[in-house]
């Protein structure tokens, strides 16, 4: 990894990105992520300050998208996992692809169930696992959503429901909270301050009718979590070690999740101005069982 912005605590170190790609994979659930990720700067306007770092693993070496989009993978699956460590984020595209993954049980099942046993093991790093669109149907089946609240793409929640309640008879009998929500945040650090209404992650009004919930909202920018030093063993009593847990519905919802892990990771003034240059509105999403640190 590389350094690119010197901090009072030392260098600020480029994020490094594991995409895990399957066949007919989402294009614009694989683009959207990585076109925000891409454009995310620790200095705003400053190019040579890159936050992200984006690898492609693959089956193979080319794959291809469900609408014939063809991306050459940089690693195979066999060295994602020989080089799982040295990844801070793993995001897992949808896509009509998923249907094959499910039915064959093949891979990226057993990366996500890796990348989340190597934070319970190791908790000392933080870790981020996101899925974009029905690709939470993958995390679903690995069990990994246990107790835990998940979205997915609207038409797919009952589908949703039956995958994690299958999983839940499989392991430790605990159900996950399918929310109808544009995208659902496990295990986040971030303070709330003392001006809620000031908080840019915090919505006074639900802007709809949807099923509430009374999850907090928020995050807090990569850099900050390390100058806290945040206890080891408190994250380590989090589920899953601490494993930052994002899932999304469908396309736009997947941009919305990607501007918050920008916000999260870098700070939220990256992730307007992401937003900006894109001419994006960023909507945003609800956190849970989060941690003040």
């Amino acid at each position: 990894m590389s350094a690119l912005e010197d901090t009072a605590d030392g260098p600020t170190e480029v994020i490094q990105v594991l995409f895990a790609v399957h066949a007919n994979f989402g294009a614009q659930e694989l683009c959207g992520p990585l076109e925000i990720l891409s454009k995310a700067y620790h200095k705003i306007h400053d190019p040579s300050t890159k936050a992200f770092e984006c690898t492609f693993a693959a089956p193979s070496q080319g794959v291809t998208s469900s609408s014939g989009l063809t991306i050459k993978a940089d690693i195979d699956i066999a060295t994602a996992h020989e080089d799982l460590n040295e990844y801070d984020v793993l995001i897992i595209p949808g896509g009509n692809g998923v249907d094959d993954v499910l039915k064959n049980e093949s891979e990226p099942l057993e990366l996500i169930k890796a990348f989340a046993k190597l934070q319970i093991t190791d908790p000392s790093k933080e870790r981020t696992l996101m899925s974009i669109g029905t690709g939470s149907l993958l995390l679903a089946q690995t069990g990994i959503l246990q107790g835990l609240a998940a979205t997915t793409h609207p038409d797919y929640y009952t589908k949703m429901e039956i995958i994690c309640k299958d999983a839940a008879r499989r392991g430790e009998l605990e159900q996950t909270d399918v929310m109808e929500e544009n995208y659902v945040v496990n295990n986040a650090r971030f303070e709330l301050g003392e001006k809620m209404e000031e908080n840019p992650f915090v919505l006074s009004k639900r802007p709809d009718g949807r099923r509430k919930s009374i999850a907090r909202k928020g995050s807090n920018a990569w850099k900050e979590s390390v100058k806290r030093r945040e206890s080891n063993a408190r994250r380590a009593s989090l589920r899953l070690g601490g494993l930052r847990l994002i899932t999304s519905g469908g396309i736009t919802s997947g941009l919305d999740a990607s501007l918050y892990l920008v916000a999260a990771m870098v700070s939220h003034e990256s992730a307007q101005e992401v937003a900006r240059v894109m001419q994006y509105t960023w909507n945003k999403g609800v956190t849970v069982e989060g941690i003040d640190v």
